[in-house]
């Protein structure tokens, strides 16, 4: 096809075996586009098209793509709103006969449907980090590292300590929207010894979102990126060699820990046992 079809936010490109999508870097577009730039959807993805009235004179074309096929939309689970839908294309009216001979056209070089075996669209590349309430998150295609931050982590994420997940460990990832109650994002790990607590803000293996901390325009495609990293990657012992760490992190921990001791949230065990791992870290 070759034909490109602008709308707001963002223009389609029509090739032989996908579909381009450029998106705009204006204020006003959603900064999950921003961040994400441009998707290329291959053909083989894309398991409808729809062509509807939208709001305010404008009409909308929707990729629909197949269950299993993007990462990004598997993490988000049905999550975001639908003006934060990436494969929503919003047309002026006057556009939609336009937009239905385009419509037409793709649809009819679509031969795939049902469930994927595998991600067809590609993941936000790594390295990439946020920030949540209760600690900063960092992916860098290997392993996904915790590290959290004494103004917003529970005693128990501070007794576990900063936590460090190789993604051969990882069965996936839970994604809940900082824009509902309760956001999170929770690592999904393989054989785990018990179950994870059900509150995230006790699970040492999740993150916790709110006041502003972990926007869905950096933690979903975080949780896109270690998504396409498990289904990837086959599983791999798990790794036990401890990384030194700054002389005053581990000062600043250990003085923390003397604070949740001496108000009673740490026992003299936990304490001596936490505060001694701390200094053979040193």
């Amino acid at each position: 096809m070759g034909d490109v079809l602008a709308g707001f936010h963002a223009a389609w490109e029509f090739e032989s075996d996908s579909v381009l999508i450029r998106y705009e870097r204006g204020i006003r577009t959603p900064k999950l586009f921003q961040a994400l730039g441009e998707r290329r959807v291959p053909l083989e993805a894309i398991e409808a098209v729809t062509l509807a009235p939208g709001k305010r004179g404008t009409v909308v074309l929707r990729i629909e793509p197949r269950p299993g096929a993007d990462p990004l939309m598997e993490a988000a689970a049905g999550q975001l709103k639908e003006s934060g839908d990436p494969y929503r294309l919003v047309l002026p009216a006057e556009r939609e006969t336009l937009a239905e001979y385009y419509a037409d056209e793709l649809r009819a070089l679509l031969t795939e449907s049902g469930p994927a075996e595998r991600h067809l669209v590609p993941a936000p590349e790594a390295p990439l980090q946020f920030k949540a309430y209760d600690g900063k998150a960092v992916f860098d295609g290997t392993s996904v590292s915790f590290r959290w931050f004494w103004t917003g982590a529970s005693s128990a994420k501070w007794k576990a300590g900063d936590q460090r997940f190789p993604i051969g460990e990882l069965s996936g990832v839970e994604w809940r929207s900082p824009e509902v109650f309760e956001g999170h994002l929770r690592l999904l790990r393989r054989d785990a010894a018990v179950p994870p607590p059900a509150q995230a803000d006790q699970d040492p293996a999740a993150v916790v979102f709110g006041l502003g901390y972990g926007p869905v325009h950096e933690s979903l495609p975080f949780a896109a990126a270690v998504l396409a990293a498990v289904r990837n990657c086959a599983p791999v012992p798990a790794m036990s060699a401890v990384t030194r760490r700054d002389p005053a992190d581990i000062a600043e921990r250990i003085r923390h820990l003397g604070e949740l001791h001496q108000a009673g949230l740490v026992t003299d065990e936990e304490f001596a046992s936490k505060k001694a791992e701390l200094l053979a870290e040193l």
